[in-house]
């Protein structure tokens, strides 16, 4: 039996132009929006979203691309911009009732989330961000032998063909190995959800593939146009992270004081499946962002 968010019923919704996200929906308030990362689904938020849908209508979609969510060809770099995806957002948020909701992302999740806010200041009322870097910041760290971390997302950007190819030849053994090198506490991830997770990356390498991919180009010149026209995140954000600054060499806070002068940026000792190892610790920061 596929695993679920206990007491969330699942829609189908329209995104930004057409494409249908399945959306996990629960409770009632005032709105949350959830966003997962990879190689992940909506069920990254199982212990999360019900204790905040206790007082809060909260939002789980599959990004587009991911889950069960329509996976569209990658026509043109934009079918899976950061842009696109945020868009979708916004868009599945207000067929839910929610023109302004709070959003907190997680991996790929918080890229679109962060997108969501330059894009959409005035629906977008509070940020999260979780164990990300926004795009062009991550580009600009990666540097020789230490880029090694991120192999993957050169693999993924990529032109189309060899990279799609090479994954779906391994995808359990792709997509597992980062299920199992990114996380401090494998029981955080139980057998079901873990093969709930391979089962749908398994059935999406093309998407998530343009996803990735879009991060290398398309997504990096948005990053530059806003830096260049000193656009910044003014809603109430929170940053969660690993310490990648200790390990990569660079001052994660500075980088996102850049794109969110008020941000809380906070460092915890965790694997990067925080909302799965720690739930409590990440519901306990989520509330305090709402309450700001």
């Amino acid at each position: 039996m596929e695993p679920t968010i206990p007491g969330f019923r699942h829609e189908r919704v329209p995104g930004a132009d057409g494409v249908l996200l399945d959306v996990a929906v629960g409770g009632s308030g005032s709105p949350v929006v959830l966003l997962h990362g990879f190689p992940q689904t909506h069920l990254m938020w199982r212990h999360v979203a019900p204790d905040l849908a206790r007082d809060h209508l909260v939002i789980c979609p599959d990004l587009r691309g991911y889950g069960a969510s329509d996976k569209p060809a990658a026509a043109d770099p934009s079918v899976y911009s950061k842009r696109t995806m945020a868009a979708d957002v916004v868009a599945v948020a207000r067929h839910l009732g929610a023109d302004r909701f709070a959003l907190a992302g997680h991996d790929r999740g918080a890229l679109v989330a962060i997108r969501a806010g330059l894009d959409h200041p005035t629906a977008v009322t509070h940020l999260a961000s979780l164990d990300v870097l926004p795009t062009l910041d991550m580009w600009d760290i990666l540097h020789g032998v230490d880029a090694s971390v991120a192999f993957h997302l050169y693999l993924m950007a990529q032109p189309p063909g060899l990279p799609e190819r090479m994954i779906e030849g391994s995808s359990d053994e792709f997509f597992g190995y980062f299920l199992d090198a990114w996380s401090r506490h494998p029981d955080a991830i139980p057998p079901d959800v873990r093969a709930a997770y391979l089962r749908a990356s398994r059935e999406a390498v093309p998407s998530i593939v343009a996803d990735y991919r879009a991060s290398a180009g398309i997504d990096l010149e948005h990053d530059r146009a806003d830096r260049a026209a000193g656009r910044v995140l003014g809603m109430p954000v929170t940053v969660v992270q690993q310490d990648w600054g200790a390990a990569l060499g660079y001052d994660a806070a500075a980088i996102w004081k850049a794109w969110a002068p008020g941000v809380e940026h906070l460092t915890l000792d965790l694997g990067h499946f925080m909302a799965e190892e720690a739930p409590a610790d990440i519901v306990g920061i989520l509330r305090g962002l709402l309450s700001r």
